[in-house]
């Protein structure tokens, strides 16, 4: 051949590959919200899920992935960042933190590389949504906007009808299931109830509505998957289900075992796009995954980089890193109700170590409460009639740290932490929580009140723990966290805390010299009488509360109602709470503390959560049952 001849047949050559190659892959998301993986492909014999059955025989289950958090927001703060909530300051539920430049959500890039971006429709990720994140965010938003049918596209098209509000709600629940046909109905009489919970028709109608829930989300999931194929999309589209968090019910949703964060994910990759052996049909995959994972996985399999604030990883695409050893999840304030707990799962054992642990595992949060689940728990509960494995989440306090085996102890009941057999174990676990807090900058240990006003003058909450030395002190935050409840080995080091330049850090002293309570008093009353005028609002509720397990609260309960009545929006709710945790102890300011159910224009809500938690403190010192929103 000469060389003119092979000059041309090489250029056909490549034409031809060109013109072969798959165009650019579509990836549509399909997320519901509020599920465990109660699906018939996870093995579950009452599940009714045909169309998500079929879509992993086409595709990958994964048996270990997991969310961030129990609860929404502070998950899709994560996912559509690719960043733990802890470190950019969305953590709390119901906050609003501010996005800091240069972090961006992770559709931004996909717009920028020519994807047409579509999310239908909820955003709820607890900071304002830039404007370049979506191309359209609605109700009606789907990937047939797009205009020009070569434009390759990323759809999130999100079901909202398995939310807790669809067990809680009779109305709501007989909306989203009237799609359902009679043998797609549940005997609540035949389905198995966690131990946790109690036997109850009530309580088994509440798990009946779940799974008739999830049947009619996957006639949702179908309906959009048929669209795929409708259009002609089906092979040349990536598909991905998840849910955000565990199933809507208590000890589930909201918290960090199992039962709140594992969830159903799979995944369909046509053939087309498949890079080794991913995606083969009907596979299970065991590597852990994180909801952080998501959007990097997705900007893999566009072929695009990953920013480099991104802490999530991707398990899909090409050059792929080393696969997960732990996954993470933090639990801080729900609504109302702070409690500071962190999580670490590998494959086999899940690590909770419980920042507060002289809190009861089921606070009175307002939402929660309304559940016929949980009021079932807290009726039977006064009746002293409670299985104990229902009963012990009603104990007074928690322990500070709780490992479990998950394999041989799925539901979570038996704390092995104090079984020398798992000492190497709970180290091990111990020690990646305590390095994963100083890595990521865990902003959910400074208090709410004194991160507000660290972000007003830094710009975002991001910032706050991004300053010169960050990592030292990181490092110091975390040690005296964990201090404060590690026992009276610690009082001494807490007493010196207490004088630490850093109000954060005199706040957990405090906090710490209160859990010890009357065994503090000779070493620490007289320091933390001092703290009461402390120049941080934070610091002297902790300090009066510190003083009032001491048994003195005569000069600490006229700081609780100042800051009660006249504190910010964050400083006053954490008032409400110790006036709500010393009971009888308030009855002297009782009267001051019945303007707390003032609601206050500024503050969050007009000031709702102080109104709910003051509320309760009333209605235990009263005997009364009032009620407010």
């Amino acid at each position: 051949m000469t060389r003119p001849l092979a000059v041309c047949f090489s250029l056909l050559c490549l034409a031809t590959l060109a013109s072969a190659a798959p165009p650019r892959s579509n990836i549509l998301w399909l997320s519901c919200e509020d599920i465990s993986p109660h699906l018939g492909c996870y093995g579950d014999e009452h599940a009714i899920t045909p169309n998500l059955d079929q879509l992993a025989e086409e595709g990958v289950r994964y048996s270990h992935a997991f969310t961030t958090a129990g609860v929404c927001a502070p998950c899709r703060s994560g996912i559509i960042t690719g960043m733990y909530q802890t470190t950019l300051g969305t953590h709390h539920m119901r906050c609003t933190a501010t996005l800091p430049e240069g972090i961006h959500p992770f559709p931004k890039y996909l717009r920028d590389a020519g994807y047409f971006c579509t999310n239908n429709s909820k955003q709820d990720y607890q900071f304002k949504t830039p404007a370049d994140t979506w191309d359209v965010s609605s109700g009606k938003a789907h990937w047939r906007d797009r205009g020009n049918d070569d434009t390759p596209f990323f759809a999130v098209f999100n079901f909202t009808g398995c939310h807790e509000s669809g067990i809680a709600r009779k109305s709501k629940y007989q909306d989203v299931t009237e799609v359902l046909t009679a043998d797609q109905r549940q005997d609540p009489t035949k389905l198995q109830l966690p131990p946790y919970y109690c036997d109850t028709p009530i309580t088994r109608e509440d798990w009946k509505r779940n799974y008739e829930l999830i049947t009619a989300m996957d006639h949702w999931a179908g309906g959009l998957i048929q669209q795929l194929k409708d259009d002609g999309l089906y092979e040349n589209t990536i598909i991905m289900f998840w849910s955000d968090h565990g199933v809507g019910l208590p000890r589930a949703k909201r918290w960090l075992y199992e039962s709140g964060t594992h969830i159903p994910l799979i995944v369909r990759i046509p053939p087309a796009y498949r890079v080794d052996d991913q995606g083969t049909p009907g596979t299970v995959c065991d590597d852990l995954v994180s909801s952080i994972d998501f959007g990097p996985t997705v900007l893999n399999l566009a072929g695009l980089d990953q920013p480099s604030s991104v802490q999530g990883q991707p398990f899909l695409g090409s050059d792929l890193p080393a696969p997960r050893q732990y996954v993470y999840g933090a639990r801080d304030r729900m609504d109302e109700r702070y409690d500071i707990i962190r999580m670490v799962r590998d494959k086999r054992f899940r690590y909770l170590r419980n920042f507060e642990p002289l809190k009861s595992y089921y606070q009175y949060i307002n939402t929660c409460e309304k559940g016929a689940t949980m009021r079932e728990l807290r009726r039977l509960h006064d009746a002293g009639q409670l299985p104990p494995a229902a009963e012990y989440y009603f104990s007074p306090t928690k322990p500070v740290e709780e490992l479990y085996d998950c394999d041989a102890d799925p539901h979570e009941i038996n704390n092995l932490a104090d079984d020398p057999a798992y000492a190497d174990a709970l180290k091990r676990m111990r020690d990646a929580q305590t390095q994963w807090i100083a890595d990521t900058g865990d902003l959910g240990l400074i208090p709410e009140a004194i991160l507000a006003e660290r972000a007003e003058t830094l710009g975002s909450e991001y910032a706050v723990l991004r300053q010169v030395d960050a990592d030292r002190y990181n490092q110091r935050l975390g040690a005296i966290a964990v201090a404060a409840s590690s026992g009276p080995s610690a009082l001494n080091k807490l007493v010196d805390a207490a004088e630490d330049d850093d109000s954060a850090i005199r706040y957990w002293a405090a906090t710490g010299i209160g859990n010890l309570g009357t065994v503090a008093k000779r070493a620490a009353a007289d320091s933390m009488r001092a703290r009461l005028g402390d120049d941080s609002s934070a610091v002297r509720t902790a300090a009066a509360r510190a003083l009032c397990r001491m048994e003195l609260p005569k000069a600490a309960l006229p700081v609780l109602i100042h800051e009660l009545t006249t504190g910010a929006q964050w400083e006053r709710l954490q008032a409400a709470i110790v006036l709500d945790e010393i009971d009888e102890q308030a009855l002297p300011v009782i009267e001051q503390m019945r303007q707390g159910l003032q609601y206050q224009k500024g503050f969050n809500s007009d000031g709702k959560y102080r109104v709910r938690v003051t509320n309760r403190a009333l209605n235990e010192l009263e005997g009364t049952n009032n009620v407010v929103d």
